[in-house]
Formats: C-alpha cells, structure tokens, sequence
C-alpha cells in the first residue's frame, strides 16, 4: 500500500495574529494585518506599509526569523502524538535583522554574527524540539516554503523519515524592505492583488510549519492530507515571471499528477498573487491554460498578510488546512475592481463554502515556482504505483575550482604534494564565461557559472539539463555587502537593486538554469559546511527522469570583510580560501563513470553517539571495508576538537584499516570545501589510486574500492564515492 502523508499540527505566525486560530479569525472577518512599518526607522516621512508582527516577544537577542520559526515550531507540537525525527525549511533572510545592525555599527566580533547563516533557523528550530534526525535548509527566494514542504514530502513517502517539521519562515529587515522598494515593486497604498489599480506587494514577515507524518491510513487527528507538489523554473530572468505563465502552469500541472487530482478535483486555489502587475498576469495565464473554462473558486491572502517572502509558501499551506477544516476560502482583500486582463475574478469576500481539495501557488526570484495540492483527510487519493527510486548517480563529468585553479591545476598541485588552499583565480573563473557574463556577475555567480559549464563539458555525451541543485553555505557576499555598503552610506536613501536580485542565495542556481534552459526542480540548499551535502540529498529526493541529466554544484566565495565574521572557521585561519565543485549527474547505477550516493545526512549537534548511526547506515565493519579503500573527512576548524574525537570514534567502530585523509588541511577553510574534495575523490576513484596528498603520508592503489566522504562536527554527514 502506497506511503500517505497527513498533516497533523500546523503553527502559523502571520501579521494578522500569533496562532492558527487568530489567524482564522482574522481571514473569516475578513480583516488586514497590512499597517506602517514601526519595526525600525526610516529617514522618509511616511514609512511603507508592512505586514509586520506585532507584540513578538524577544528572546536572547535571537533574530527575529529564529523567534517566528521557535512560536510556529512551539504550536506545530502542541498536543502532539508524534515527535519530529526531521525539519526542513525554507528561508531567506536567515539572521539579516540582526546582522544588519551589526554591520552598521562596524561590529567585527564573528561570536556576534552565529545566528545570520540561513540554515541557524532550522537548526536552532532542531535544537529546540531535540531533533537529531536529518536538517535541511531550502533557500529558493518566496517559492522556499513551499520547496521545503516537497522536499520533507519525499522524505516521507521515501522512508527516509516518519514524522517531518516542515514549512517556510522570514523575517522583516532592511535588506527586505529597501530591495524590493528599489525595485519599485512595493505598492504605497498596500498590496491590491488581481486588482485593476495594483501597483505592487507589500513586504511581510510570518512562519508557517507543518507537521507531516507518514501513514498508510489517516490518523483520527489528520487535519488534511498532503497529496502532492511540484517545482519548475522558468529558466527565463533572474527576478521577472516568464510572461506566458508556462513555468508556473507547469509547476502546477506536476503538483496534480504527483497528487493524483485532475483541474477539475480542485475546489480552491491559494494563489501566490502578490499584487505586482508581471506576477499577477503571469499568473492569471497559467490559471486559465491549466483550468480552461472551469476554473476555481481563488483568492490571494496577500493583501492581508503581505508577502512573507521564503515563508509565503507555507502560509499558503497553512491556510489551505484551514480552507478544509473551517469550510472557508477567503477574500483577495485589497482588490476592488478585478482587473479585466486577467479575467479572473476572484472571492472578495470570505466566502463559506465545502473545500475538499486546495491548490496553493508560490514563485520566487530566479524563475522558482512551486505548487502544493492539499485534500481532505478522509477523502482516500487514487492509488498510485510508488516507483522505486535509486540513491546512487553516475558522475558524467565533475569540475571544481580551488586557490590552483581548475580541476586540472588543482589535481597538479595535489599530485605534487602542494596543498590548493587560497582564492580562485579570476582567470579561472573567467575561462569560460562569454565578456557579457564577466560584466555583469560577482565573484559566486561568477564561478557558479564557470563550474556548470566546465563539468557539462567534462560529460562525455550528456544528456539535457533537467534540473539544478545548489549548495552554499553563505551565498552571494559581494552582492550582500554591496547592498548594505551603499545603503549605509546613503543614510538608508538609496541602494542597488541589482545587487538585491543577486544577493539572494538561489541568484546563481537561476543563472545556472538560464544558460542551460533547465526548466525542472531548481533547489538550493544552504547549511553552513553541509550545504553540498544537503544539495546532494534533494538531488536525490528530486531525481530526473530516465534520460535527463541534473547538475550539483556547491561553492562559496571569500570576502575580505564578511567571511572572517560569519564563518567561524574562515576566522580562524591564516589563509583565506574559497572554492567549489559541479557535478553532472546521470540517475541510477547504469553508465560509465563513479558512483554517488549519500548515505547519512544528520544534526548532530557535537554528539559523539551519532557515529553508532553512521556505521550501521554504512552496513557495518565489513561492508565498510569491503567498499571503501579510504576515508576522506572534513572537520571545519572551528569545529576540530569533537569533529577529531567523531573521526577517531567512527574509525575505531568500524575497524577501519585504510588511509584516512583530512582534506580540509589542503583545500582551505571554506563551506563548500567537501563539494571540492568530492570531486579530487571522484577523479582518484576513477584512477583507482590515490597519491600522497599534502599533509599525509599515505598513498596507493584502491584495489577497485571507492572513497567515504564524511562530514564532522555539527552535522554527521557520509557520502559514498564508488567505482
């Protein structure tokens, strides 16, 4: 009998109230949480309307983002039967609120700056609840909710977990409002979406989690039931909507057939309507190519919330369980006049109705759209045959840029015992980027590109680009710094919105999927030291079909300013280092090439314990053996004492007798290094031996064994390389 995943705990934080409940007050009243912006101060006379949460307690000087994410966590679990062996959201904004002020005031303590890393949410939402299980941190603009919640979906229906805490949270901060304002997508009036006069969103803040549990049957406390979803990029501009809608229609189009519903099972659409005039009719397009004469009760809640950006997603979820529960759909507040164009014409007021199935819209810079399709629990799906999916994938072709240069120049320099820490050169960055690319990108996306091309072009005869999974610890610095560098300076006046499109993590993942017109899953992932990791596993979770190649990619960037504070590693070395890998990947065991699977992704939080998991996922003392001939671990310097004491522990638990390599020693200090040091592994593996590697003595053939990459420290992480 097929997997079913049932939602049976919702916390939702929202500008409208704290709570599910006064949140479904508010949306049957019909009532607008939309207000001036009182968070912080502005030098303009009327600040912009917000959608800001009012009364938030404080807590230890925690970002607002942690705060939202603790309240909705806190509700998700209230009462609950079941406890989380895993969480994964979606975020944007990671700990900007604090980080910002930080950066203003010329704060340079890094012990300040723990909680700005994007993926410090979930983790600090892991902490809270003791999950230890597997953490992921989705990053795709205001589609990460909703990305998040697909990604926990597959988790479940694959086994890899039986209760997820899912969802999106973001929060309120300068970068937020100044961007989207420069811009000029913010309404001054507040957000009117599907109306004749829209002029723009309105920027929120809020945190929606649900909590997923996988069962064969509904539980008697199921609030509704996750059919299905589906992802999509444009592969078009790195901030507008492709005009014809097509992205999104197709995004929604795979979230019904994931979903087993046809258009006509759908009783309302959640849409993601944000109010700017491009989104709206893009938007309305695809509603009419995929409905066509039939269309649904719809409505946009933004005008009541505002647009809460990486958390959008899941509010959208979290109102589509109460459009079920409560027999509601509520009013487009804010518009008046539907504007004519769309032809839509949407609910203005709460209307009580029987909804038995929801479709939940949410897009995002970069091309991102996501649909989610949720139904009543007691209304049983058609069976779906659940196909088997592998975890391995053939290494096409790989590339990676380190302080040598390409792969070439770094596998050179490794062979002649010379570590590759550093920068990457501008040069080899620039090798194979046309002079319009060179003009117009900062140094990540730079190398982002210069990756995917270098290890499409290593393939020897692949296949079209389907999809794009990215890893990145830090994202885009330059743009970031940049950003805030000129609004700082300005007294809060002006600022670049280039540099906001490409400050957002997932901006180079966009550019990627551009180039290679991939108009599948496009996912980016950022958990700190683990992020390529994490890019691996929704590779994994979001494979393409037969016939279609993906693309990994992981890399981070140094910057002269930003790196030593937010990295704790980067600050504790001598040598600055930055660098990345790509991988082109084929699905499945089939064809030429290493094999690559992720074996273990878990938080770990420092517990020695932990490796006990990371032997038996492995099969034990003999299969270890019999599969790996070496053992390359990453122990990010900050993290080097238990990362030190995790290592010896696993290596006496498994009995291990092969060579032991710390590759941090030569790649430098750097998220993305085990991206870098996966790809040297792929290429030894490929070569049966591995050479004397700077800093050990040990070298030899593998005698047709592979090579266990295991991350150390917060996170327990193992990824097999074989031949």
């Amino acid at each position: 009998m097929a997997v079913r995943v049932f939602i049976v705990g919702v916390g939702l934080i929202s500008p409208l109230g704290a709570g599910f409940a006064r949140n479904r007050a508010a949306l049957e009243q019909g009532r607008t949480g939309i207000a001036p912006l009182s968070l912080f101060p502005t030098p303009h006379r009327a600040p912009l309307p917000v959608g800001e949460v009012r009364d938030l307690p404080r807590d230890n000087g925690l970002p607002r983002t942690h705060v939202l994410a603790g309240l909705a966590a806190a509700e998700a679990l209230r009462g609950a039967r079941e406890r989380p062996d895993a969480v994964v959201l979606g975020a944007v904004t990671g700990g900007m609120p604090v980080t910002e002020v930080l950066l203003k005031d010329g704060v340079g303590d890094p012990r300040r700056y723990r909680h700005h890393a994007n993926g410090s949410v979930a983790e600090y939402v892991a902490g809270e609840i003791g999950c230890t299980g597997t953490v992921l941190t989705v990053s795709t603009a205001c589609s990460s909710g909703t990305a998040a919640l697909k990604l926990a979906l597959e988790m479940l229906r694959s086994g890899r977990s039986a209760c997820a805490l899912a969802g999106g949270v973001d929060a309120l901060c300068r970068m937020t409002y100044y961007g989207f304002n420069a811009l000029q997508l913010v309404d001054p009036s507040g957000a009117r979406p599907l109306d004749r006069s829209r002029r723009g969103m309105t920027v929120a803040e809020g945190a929606a989690l649900l909590l997923l549990v996988a069962c064969e049957e509904p539980p008697d406390h199921a609030l509704a039931e996750l059919l299905g979803a589906g992802l999509s990029c444009d592969a078009y501009h790195p901030a507008a909507p492709r005009p014809d809608g097509s992205g999104a229609c197709r995004a929604m189009r795979d979230a019904l057939s994931d979903a087993g519903v046809a258009p006509s099972g759908i009783d309302y659409v959640h849409l993601h309507g944000t109010g700017t005039i491009d989104n709206d009719l893009a938007e309305a397009r695809a509603l009419h190519d995929l409905f066509g004469g039939r269309m649904p009760s719809l409505s946009s809640t933004k005008g009541a919330t505002g647009h809460a950006l990486g958390a959008a997603g899941a509010l959208g979820a979290a109102i589509s369980v109460m459009s079920i529960g409560a027999g509601l759909v509520p009013a487009s507040s804010g518009c008046r006049v539907p504007d004519p164009e769309l032809n839509l014409h949407p609910v203005t007021a709460p209307l009580a109705v029987k909804v038995d199935t929801v479709l939940s819209n949410a897009f995002g810079f970069g091309g991102n759209n996501a649909a989610l399709v949720t139904g009543r629990p007691g209304k049983s799906p058609p069976r779906r045959e659940v196909r088997r999916r592998e975890d391995f994938f053939t290494i096409l072709g790989s590339a990676c840029l380190t302080g040598a240069g390409n792969a070439s120049a770094t596998l050179e320099r490794l062979r002649e015992g010379k570590p590759v820490r550093g920068l990457m050169p501008p040069e080899s960055m620039a090798a194979n980027l046309p002079p319009r690319d060179l003009r117009r990108l900062k140094r990540l996306s730079r190398a982002v590109q210069s990756l995917a091309l270098a290890a499409h072009g290593d393939a020897a005869a692949p296949a079209a680009i389907a999809s794009v999974f990215f890893g990145t610890g830090w994202g885009p610095l330059s743009e970031m710094h940049d950003f805030l560098v000129k609004l700082f300076d300005s007294n809060e006046q002006f600022t670049s919105p280039t540099d906001f499109v490409g400050s957002v993590h997932n901006a180079a993942a966009g550019q990627v999927a551009i180039r290679f017109d991939a108009q599948g899953p496009n996912v980016t992932m950022t958990g700190g030291d683990y992020s390529f990791e994490q890019a691996l596993m929704g590779a994994v979770l979001l494979p393409p079909d037969p016939g279609a190649c993906c693309l990994l990619i992981a890399a981070d960037e140094d910057h002269p300013v930003l790196s030593r504070r937010f990295d704790p590693s980067a600050a504790l070395s001598d040598v600055p280092s930055d660098g990345g890998a790509a991988f082109c990947l084929d699905r499945g065991t089939a064809g030429r090439g290493p094999k690559l699977f992720p074996a273990l992704l878990r938080y770990a939080r420092g517990d020695l314990r932990a490796v006990d998991a990371m032997v038996d996922t492995l099969g034990g003392k003999a299969a270890i053996e019999s599969r790996y001939g070496a053992v390359f671990a990453g122990i990010p310097l900050a993290q080097r004492e238990i990362g030190r004491r995790q290592l010896d522990g696993f290596l006496s638990l498994a009995g291990f007798t092969g060579g032991v390599v710390d590759y941090r020693r030569w790649t430098g200090e750097y998220a993305a290094a085990s991206a870098v040091a996966a790809c040297c592994a792929a290429r030894f593996v490929a070569e049966g031996i591995i050479p004397i590697l700077p800093g050990h003595s040990s070298a030899g053939p593998l005698h047709g064994k592979g090579i266990l990459l295991v991350g150390l420290g917060d996170f327990i992480t193992a990824v097999g390389i074989l031949p």
